[in-house]
Order: structure tokens, then C-alpha cells, then sequence
């Protein structure tokens, strides 16, 4: 898959945010990746060995010489040359090179699964600082509404309509969502290192974040049948071709080998006779044929050659259940996400409303502060599972623009 298809996918994600930034992420992420380098240089390894293949076996050069020299009719042999080069069946290196390229392109189908996991990993990341960051505004605003309170409670207590137990209770409350306010920017920190451990940079430099995310009010039109283009599974395809090659390639050994050669013996002429040939040397152009009469060992590969595509297209087919259950996980994950949110967008309404009333109450002198301690606990649980549904909604398209994206 080429990269920019995968940064597209990531910038539909992020419908209404300055997806931009993200893909930037992104890009930085695959670019600084050293499991993609890795892989890549493992796919160009792969690729070379296409030059491996293509060459002939060795020439074979041989030289002898005549201890005792045979005598024949035009003088004595002193010396024996040789040389034979031996042939593969024609197609046969065409066949190999057809099989390092189909074990090629099975590397190259590793290098888009590794580029969508780790596009899918930066974007889950980048997602859950988005979390994190959203909850530490919320928490800072509900202590800024506290402080507020703390001092109409001071003033109530001034004028006898309140005690200074309110006002305690006011107090501890903030402290409690200063510890969790800092608990988050630790885990802020964690999460942070995590994203920069992803791009392959320091894990201090700090991390954009859009500030505001929602659910969008449609989700983009989709279709299950894109699953089936997932590079997982596309790499079952490539790993059978590789087989079919390899089998082709069993053909092709399982057939003669022929080769070609020349001898040449320097002859000594006789010096007690005298004749045309006296002393001619002698030159044998030579033909070898190699012939596979014991093959069991090519129907032997052929038989592993079918069962190995058997089993590759049942590891298929079990990889695209999984794939089909994640994707309907992420599906309902995201609907209950989407339900969640316009529920929580009601409750945090009415809360407010309840908040404007205790407002009104504190003007006629009868406020609960008990009461606005419930509110705002209240209000505070609302804020918070909102951006969880709304982290959650992001979370699942990531995944299932992982799953389904072309």
C-alpha cells in the first residue's frame, strides 16, 4: 500500500479536527521507523536474489597429464584439457526468477501490514492524549468552579446560612481533583513517551494535540467488502503464488539437463615413421545429458507444494474471521460510543440546568452546598465519560479504517 493512501485514511478519522496534524504524525512516524526500514531492506534483499538466480552452474575446467604416455597410431598422448558447462532445461531460469519475485512481493506485503499497525498504533496514541489532555482542562475548570463556590460558602458562612464544615467539604473536594489532575499528567508523560517511542524520537519532546474533538453527526459510508483487500490477507494470495512459482520451479528441475564441453589431448609425433597425421592432436566436442531417473524426491516437493496451499488458503480463511469479528467489534464499539455521547450530552445539559438553580437559591439565601457538591460531582462524571465516548468513537474508526481501508 503506498503511504499516502494510509495518511488519507487517518485524515478521514479525524472528521472536523485539524487532521492535518495527525498526518504529519504520521508520516514522520513511517518515515523514522526502524521495524519499516528493517523490512524494507529485507524486501530489497529479497528482490536481489531475482540476480542470484539468474546465472548458470559452474564451468568446469579439468587438466591431466600422461605419467606414462599411451602410444597410438599418430604418436603418444602427453597431456589431457578439458572444459564442460552444464545447462538448465530451457524456462528453467525464467521459472527461478518468477519464484524469488513471488517471494519478493510476500516481503513487500509484510512492509503494508507493518505500515498499517504503526499508522494504527500513532493514532490510538494520539487519540488517548487527547483524553488525557481534555480530562485535565475539565478537572482544571470544575477546581476553578469549586474555588468559586468555596467563596460564596465563606460569604454564606459570613452571614450565618452557612458552616465552615461546607466550607471544608469544598476544599477537600478540590484537593481530590487536584490529585487526579495530577495523576493524569503523569499519565500524560507515559503516554507521551509512548507516542515518541513510535515516531523514533525523544520521548521529552512534546506532543500537538487538537484541543476540541467531537463525534461527527454522520459516520462516512462504508463497505465490508474492502476487508477483503486488507494487506493480511492479501499476503495469504502472495504466499500461494509463491507456492504455485515454487511447484513451477519443481517442474523445471524434475526435467533432464543437458551441457556442453570439449576435450583436447596434445599428441607426440613418431619419429620412426612418417604420415599425414603424424603427431595430430586430438579434439573431442562432447554432449552430457542428466536425466532424473530416481525422482522421488520432485513428486515428494509436489505433494508438500498442494498441501501447502491447502493449508494457506484455510489460514485465509480463518484470518478473515478474525478480521470480520474485529471489524464488527469496532462497529458496535463505535455506535455505543456515539449512543453514549448524546447521553451524556443530555445529562451534562440538565446538570447545568440544576446548576443555574442552586445559583439562583445562593441570591435568596438558601443554598445546600451539599447539594453543589452532588452537582458537581455530577457534572464532572458527565464531562468525563463524554470524552471517553468520544475518545472511544475515534479509537474504533481507527480500526476500522485499518481493517477496511483500500
Amino acid at each position: 500500500m503506498r503511504k499516502t493512501v494510509i495518511y488519507i485514511v487517518f485524515a478521514l478519522v479525524t472528521i472536523g479536527l485539524k487532521a492535518q496534524s495527525l498526518e504529519g504524525y504520521l508520516q514522520e512516524a513511517e518515515l523514522n521507523s526502524p521495524m519499516i526500514q528493517a523490512l524494507e531492506l529485507r524486501y530489497n534483499i529479497a528482490k536481489e536474489k531475482v540476480n542470484e538466480v539468474n546465472t548458470l552452474p559452474n564451468t568446469t575446467f579439468g587438466a591431466g597429464y600422461f605419467v606414462s604416455e599411451p602410444e597410438t597410431r599418430t604418436g603418444a598422448q602427453r597431456a589431457k584439457f578439458s572444459v564442460s558447462q552444464m545447462l538448465p532445461w530451457f524456462g528453467s531460469i525464467t521459472t527461478r526468477e518468477n519464484y524469488a519475485s513471488a517471494m519478493a512481493e510476500t516481503e513487500y506485503a509484510e512492509i503494508a501490514i507493518a505500515k498499517r499497525k504503526l499508522a494504527l498504533s500513532v493514532a490510538q496514541s494520539y487519540y488517548n492524549l487527547y483524553g488525557i489532555q481534555a480530562k485535565q482542562k475539565v478537572l482544571q475548570e470544575n477546581i476553578a468552579l469549586l474555588k468559586t463556590y468555596e467563596t460564596l460558602a465563606l460569604t454564606s458562612v459570613e452571614v450565618g446560612n452557612a458552616s465552615a464544615v461546607d466550607v471544608l467539604k469544598l476544599q477537600i473536594r478540590q484537593n481530590e481533583l487536584q490529585q487526579q489532575k495530577e495523576v493524569l499528567e503523569q499519565s500524560y508523560i507515559a503516554e507521551q513517551a509512548v507516542f515518541n517511542n513510535l515516531l523514533n524520537r525523544d520521548e521529552s519532546i512534546a506532543v500537538e494535540v487538537v484541543e476540541v474533538m467531537d463525534v461527527p453527526e454522520n459516520d462516512p459510508m462504508l463497505n465490508k467488502e474492502d476487508l477483503s483487500l486488507n494487506p493480511e490477507l492479501l499476503k495469504y494470495d502472495q504466499l500461494y503464488e509463491s507456492v504455485t512459482q515454487s511447484e513451477l520451479l519443481n517442474q523445471k528441475e524434475n526435467a533432464p539437463s543437458f551441457g556442453i564441453g570439449l576435450d583436447y589431448i596434445p599428441v607426440s609425433e613418431r619419429d620412426d615413421m612418417v604420415f599425414s597425421d603424424n603427431g595430430k592432436d586430438i579434439v573431442m566436442p562432447m554432449v552430457t545429458l542428466s536425466v532424473p531417473i530416481f525422482n522421488n524426491k520432485f513428486r515428494s516437493v509436489s505433494k508438500q507444494n498442494e498441501l501447502r496451499q491447502k493449508e494457506i488458503e484455510l489460514q485465509k480463511v480463518e484470518r478473515l474471521n478474525v478480521l470480520e469479528n474485529a471489524y464488527a467489534n469496532a462497529i458496535s464499539q463505535r455506535n455505543q460510543a456515539r449512543i453514549a455521547h448524546q447521553t451524556q450530552e443530555k445529562n451534562l445539559k440538565q446538570a447545568k440546568d440544576a446548576e443555574e438553580i442552586l445559583i439562583k437559591n445562593y441570591e435568596t439565601g438558601t443554598i445546600d452546598f451539599n447539594d453543589v457538591l452532588d452537582i458537581q460531582e455530577l457534572q464532572l462524571k458527565f464531562q468525563t465519560n463524554q470524552i471517553q465516548s468520544v475518545q472511544l468513537y475515534y479509537l474504533q474508526s481507527a480500526i476500522i479504517n485499518y481493517l477496511i481501508n483500500k
